[in-house]
C-alpha cells in the first residue's frame, strides 16, 4: 500500500481527538516531540524571520513556541476546527492573542497571496496532506523568494534493533493506548501506517525539490524516529 492508497482522516477525526490531543502526542512520545519542536524553533530563529506561516498548526504548540522565541507574527491553519479552538484558548492563556492569528484553511489551498511569509513551518502535519504535491506547491508559492520551510515529521529508523522495537511499539501499543485514551482508535491506526508509507530522507528532499524548493536537507533525530527537514525558496 502506498500514500496513494492511504485512506486519510477527515476533519472530523482530527476533531474527535482534539481534547486529548496535546496530552496524547507528549505521552505517547514520553515527552520527546518537545525537544524536536524546540530544534525546529532554534534553527528557525537563525532565520530572523518577521512573519510565519504554521501549516497543520493543530492546537497551536508549535506556533506558541515559535511566538515566545522570536520577534514575529504568525498565522496557523488547519482544516479542524475543534483543534483551533483548543489552540485559540491556549493562545489566549499565553497572552498571545496580539502575535498568532489562526484560520481554518487547508494546506492544498493556502488562502494568501503569493510571496506572502517569511518562514513556513510544519510540525507532524505533511503526511497528512490529501495531496502532498499539491501542499508543498502552495506553501512554495506563498513563501518569499530566500524563504526557508522547515518541516518536522515521524519517520522510521535505519538501525535494525532499533527499528524492530520502534515498529512493535508504532504497530501495536501506541494503537492501543492512544486509542483507549482518545476512544478514538482509527486516529492511532492511521498514525502509524501514514509513517510506514510516508517518504522520508532523501525521498522527500526530491518532493521538495519537485515543487521548486532549493538547498534541501535531512536531520535524524533519536535514532530516526524523527526528521526535521530544510529547504529554501
Amino acid at each position: 500500500m502506498g500514500m496513494e492508497d492511504l485512506q486519510r482522516p477527515q476533519p472530523i477525526t482530527f476533531n474527535g481527538i482534539a481534547t486529548k490531543y496535546d496530552f496524547l502526542n507528549h505521552f505517547l512520545s514520553f515527552g520527546i516531540d518537545v525537544g524536536w519542536r524546540r530544534k525546529l524553533i532554534r534553527r528557525l530563529a537563525n532565520k530572523k524571520p518577521s512573519y510565519i506561516l504554521d501549516v497543520a498548526t493543530g492546537t497551536a504548540d508549535l506556533a506558541i513556541m515559535a511566538a515566545k522565541k522570536i520577534p514575529c507574527q504568525i498565522v496557523g491553519c488547519d482544516i479542524a476546527n475543534k483543534m483551533l479552538e483548543i489552540g485559540k484558548r491556549k493562545i489566549e492563556e499565553h497572552s498571545l492573542n496580539e502575535k498568532i492569528q489562526l484560520l481554518e484553511a487547508s494546506a492544498e489551498d493556502l488562502p494568501f497571496a503569493d510571496n506572502t511569509f517569511d518562514a513556513i513551518m510544519v510540525a507532524f502535519g505533511v503526511r497528512n496532506f490529501r495531496n502532498l504535491g499539491q501542499g508543498l506547491s502552495e506553501m512554495h508559492r506563498v513563501l518569499k523568494p530566500d524563504g526557508h520551510v522547515f518541516i518536522l515529521e515521524f519517520s522510521i529508523p535505519e538501525n535494525k534493533f532499533v527499528r524492530g522495537v520502534y515498529l512493535f511499539y508504532f504497530r501495536h501499543i501506541l494503537p492501543f493506548v492512544g486509542g483507549w485514551i482518545s476512544k478514538n482508535r482509527e486516529a492511532y491506526t492511521y498514525l502509524p501506517q501514514s509513517v510506514e508509507q510516508f517518504p522520508q530522507g532523501k525521498d522527500f528532499t526530491e518532493q521538495l525539490l519537485k515543487v521548486g524548493f532549493q538547498n534541501n536537507s535531512f536531520q535524524a533525530l533519536t535514532f530516526g524516529i524523527a526528521t526535521l527537514y530544510e529547504a529554501k525558496k
